[in-house]
């Protein structure tokens, strides 16, 4: 039975008054600091002045008495290695206190049945005791000490780890048992309800006794429990006990932690095995559910109660009278916060499971669908359940201890109010929960399968660093690099420059710590004519070129590549000292013999339209894609054409292996280029192998650059709908007509690093977005600038959840009107000049970036003066000139904004309201 099925709301009792029906008799007055609260059937509670509610339920129908605290903490309060503290304490607590040193001899010898027990929200400890005022006393004493003065000892913690040890030892006995423990934290990935209240065995063995003290001191104390007294007494001599007993206790000055974990919604069922030696099979489905607070909980619980009862059930009918299970179950977990129901059929061993499992998910998700709640099967449920909370009252000593469900979920009055509510359920509710809840993604499913030789893979236990570091003899002399001067002018003076035909090269020899050498390279071939609709067969060229030539399969050039020490693509990667010679020929094999292999063609294909496709709701990629291909100005088939991320998948879908082998043949060629060194390697060997591997490679086609030119571009706000994304992008772009060597081109640089350039955490786009407002992870901008053509591109992007999506907009036009209007100071200048400077030395001393820059400079007959040059002007920028620079070329009017993201969450409330999936708007 469900403790609780259901409530509205357990705060619609708040509006009762606090005397209702309950007022204290004149003649009788209430002890010192003692209020009257509220009366159901009976039924009174009390606040102390400490906080500690009492509820008193008097009844001299039986000559017993029994008094129960309940403590609100159970495992939902646990953290990180102190899984099963609240189950441990539970057993500490009965193992003496400051007054009462040894209670279990006075438990014996008063005739007292104690227990405790421990579950997600709460923790309760009971004694049930021959009825006498004496008892009763002592009872209250002993709960009042135990409360604040409990030992929590060492020594305690030493003994009863093996206790509670064993209670674990027993479980794992249990396939029910160990079968709702993964369950639970197969339903829950951050939420505490999906640890075991027994905790990890790990945790129950080596919980420090400071832990457990601490986790005392917080928890047990007056204002975080609830006492109940039921059975045969005088309710006004109890409330004098209790004054004298837990109102002597102060209310605590400590603020409990407030839980804030919410469990995101499943989005896909799960499933798990169990295989441990046994002699029955268990199929188990559960469903995460609502809170018990919640108003479809009661027509939860009946659902539940229509499935799973014995013999009546749905789930008996289909699995048990066919013959497919032995037994089935249902049982739903009551929690203030969203729980679980779980559904289960036993399965004679060596039996199998497929029926079983597919019979039961029939049921559950499609049945009421099929065949609606009855009337029949809801008045059996109901019938069941009011039997139940009939009994419950019936038995004050049971009720008392029961009643702590209820006062963990918030009001021990739940209860009559849960009783109450069975008149008003509907079918109609039974059948929309089910469809609500019990759904396939919503679904974890379990199954237990006896194995005597299951597989095991145990992990050891690791030594310490220092155990493995006890023998260990390093070598005294380590691999020593030279002392590298990393000077625009020493770069200058340290390289070689070599032309062999239209192959440019750049040598930079230097010694390394570890050998190591950097390399890059860039080769040239094809004009407009000979390029025209070939870039999707050029991409699936390229990557063909390292799966297989004429002498080499692809696992061989996999192997020869890890044996050159080569890390990085194929035409730029480092590699070691003697293993550049070796490490160029293969690069050079690769480019001028490869075999394209259909089987390999195949595969790749597949894995690049994967690839694709994967992107097509990706916020990231859509924005970036659309922004692309709304600045494309060049017809289909041209060179500089941006296809679409829909049109590369069609086009990719279509290429042929005939189309990749024809672009290798016609156009690939390694005579035309350029190729950068920087590191450790022999000069001239290395310039021979060169000379030897390269020139002579000559493209079939002519070669012509191939340049984007600047073009207006009108300017749009896009809005992208991306559902069921946690996660929007924000990016704008203009084009700009500017070179890196026009007069403007500093101070527009140091801008954009003010605005939001710099990849710190220190912008005006991150000072507004993250650090102020808190609404993006990433914000920035970025400035590309053309070194050929006059053509830049100013890019901004934000990463922000969708909700927050019009904030940032807005946060970001804000900002960008902020930095038009009032320009930028002379401290940011200052800081942004000394920024970009340390930044460029640090490129400079990175080998793979000097050999990247030298390959750049060699294509555009440049070298590292010009690097210098531009530093120096930089470094003379004025305040005025930098924030004109930013008005007269970073122009809101002629920028494109798009916005990709799940719509629904509040991306439309910003400039624009959408009417379709992509809306565009200016």
């Amino acid at each position: 039975m469900k403790t609780l099925a259901c409530l509205l709301s357990w705060l619609t009792l708040s509006l009762l008054p606090p005397t209702a029906g309950a007022r204290q008799s004149a003649s009788t007055p209430l002890p010192a600091g003692v209020d009257k609260l509220a009366t159901v059937e009976g039924i009174s509670e009390y606040r102390l002045a400490n906080g500690l509610r009492c509820i008193l339920f008097p009844d001299a129908a039986k000559p017993t008495a029994t008094v129960n605290v309940t403590y609100l903490v159970g495992s939902h309060q646990e953290n990180y290695g102190e899984t099963g503290m609240a189950h441990l304490l539970e057993h500490l607590i009965f193992k003496g206190s400051k007054n009462f040193v040894d209670p279990a001899r006075q438990f014996k010898a008063r005739g007292f049945e104690i227990n405790g027990s421990t579950w997600l929200d709460r923790t309760n400890y009971y004694l049930t005791f021959p009825a006498s005022e004496d008892n009763l006393k002592w009872a209250l004493a002993w709960s009042a000490d135990a409360m604040v003065n409990s030992f929590i000892a060492r020594k305690d913690l030493d003994s009863e780890m093996s206790v509670v040890r064993n209670e674990f030892e027993m479980g794992e006995n249990n396939p029910s048992s160990v079968m709702l423990k993964r369950m639970q934290s197969m339903l829950f990935d951050w939420h505490n309800y999906g640890n075991s209240t027994i905790g990890a065995r790990s945790d129950i063995e080596n919980v420090k006794i400071e832990n457990l003290q601490a986790f005392y001191r917080k928890y047990y104390q007056p204002d975080n429990a609830v006492l109940t007294v039921a059975g045969k007494f005088d309710e006004h001599q109890a409330l004098r006990a209790i004054a004298a007993t837990f109102g002597k206790l102060p209310r605590p000055t400590r603020v409990l932690p407030k839980q804030w974990t919410v469990e995101p919604t499943a989005d896909g069922e799960r499933q798990f095995t169990i295989r441990r030696k046994g002699e029955v099979q268990l199929v188990t489905l559960a469903y995460r559910t609502l809170s018990s607070l919640h108003p479809d909980s009661e027509a939860i619980g009946m659902a539940v109660e229509v499935l799973g009862d014995t013999p009546n059930g749905r789930l008996y009918r289909a699995l048990v009278q066919s013959g497919l299970a032995t037994q089935v179950f249902s049982y739903g977990i009551d929690a203030r916060e969203p729980g679980f129901v779980v559904f289960g059929a036993l399965v004679h061993k060596g039996e199998a499971l497929d029926r079983v499992r597919d019979k039961m998910i029939e049921v559950i998700e499609g049945g009421f669908a099929k065949e609606a709640a009855t009337a029949a099967e809801l008045d059996r449920a109901v019938e069941q359940s009011r039997t139940a909370y009939e009994r419950a009252l019936a038995d004050p000593e049971a009720f008392a201890v029961m009643l702590s469900e209820y006062i963990a979920l918030g009001d021990w009055r739940l209860f009559f109010y849960g009783r109450d509510q069975l008149d008003q359920i509907r079918t109609t509710q039974l059948d929309a929960a089910a469809a609500k809840y019990f759904v396939r993604d919503n679904r974890v499913l379990g199954t237990f399968i006896p194995d005597d030789s299951p597989q095991r893979a145990e992990v050891p236990q690791a030594p310490s660093a220092a155990e493995l570091l006890a023998n260990f003899k390093p070598q005294k002399n380590g691999d020593v690099g030279e002392t590298f001067d990393p000077s625009y002018e020493n770069l200058d003076r340290r390289t070689r420059l070599q032309t062999f035909g239209d192959l440019k090269l750049a040598l930079l020899p230097k010694r390394n710590r570890g050998q190591t050498v950097n390399v890059a390279m860039s080769f040239r071939w094809g004009d407009e004519s000979s390029l025209q609709n070939r870039n999707i067969a050029g991409t699936l060229a390229i990557a063909m070129l390292s799966r297989g030539t004429s002498r080499l399969s692809r696992q061989q050039i996999a192997d020869q590549l890890t044996r050159l020490k080569v890390q990085g693509r194929l035409t730029n990667f480092e590699t070691t000292h003697d293993k550049l010679p070796e490490a160029l020929e293969l690069v050079a094999q690769l480019l001028q013999d490869p075999s394209f292999p259909p089987a390999e063609f195949e595969e790749l294909r597949r894995e690049m339209l994967t690839t694709l496709q994967s992107q097509l709701d990706n916020p990231e990629t859509l924005s970036s894609d659309t922004l692309n291909t709304h600045f494309n100005t060049y017809p289909p088939g041209d060179p500089r054409y941006h296809a679409s991320l829909q049109e590369r998948i069609q086009q990719l879908r279509q290429v042929t292996l005939d189309e990749v082998i024809r672009y290798q043949r016609d156009l690939i060629g390694t005579a035309r280029g350029e190729i950068a060194i920087v590191g450790d390697f022999n000069e001239k060997v290395i310039n021979d192998e060169l000379l030897r591997l390269f020139p002579e490679h000559v493209s079939r086609s002519p070669y012509q650059r191939l340049d984007r030119e600047y073009r207006s571009v009108p300017a749009q706000r896009i809005v992208i709908d991306t559902p069921d994304k946690e996660n929007a992008f924000l990016r704008a772009r203009i084009d700009i007509r500017l070179r890196d060597d026009d007069p403007d081109a500093a101070a527009l640089y140091v801008a954009n690093d003010i605005f939001g350039g710099h990849s710190g955490l220190s912008s005006r786009m991150v000072d507004r977005l993250r650090q102020k407002e808190g609404l993006s992870y990433s914000a920035g901008s970025s400035l590309s600038m053309g070194s050929r053509q006059p053509l830049s591109s100013w890019n901004v992007a934000v990463m922000v959840a969708p909700q927050n999506a019009a904030r940032a907009e807005q946060a970001f036009l804000e900002e960008l009107r902020r930095a038009r209007r009032d320009g930028f100071t002379s401290e940011e200048v200052a800081a942004a000049r000394k920024g970009i400077i340390q930044e460029r030395a640090v490129a400079r001393s990175q080998d793979n970036a000097v050999a990247s820059r030298w390959m750049n400079f060699l294509d555009l007959g440049r070298n590292w003066q010009f690097s210098k040059d531009f530093e120096a002007r930089l470094m003379a920028v004025t305040p005025s000139e930098v924030s004109a620079a930013f008005r007269k070329y970073i122009d809101p009017e002629q920028m494109t904004l798009v916005i990709a993201g799940d719509t629904r969450k509040g991306i439309a409330n910003g400039r624009v309201q959408l009417t379709s999936r992509h809306s565009h708007d200016r």
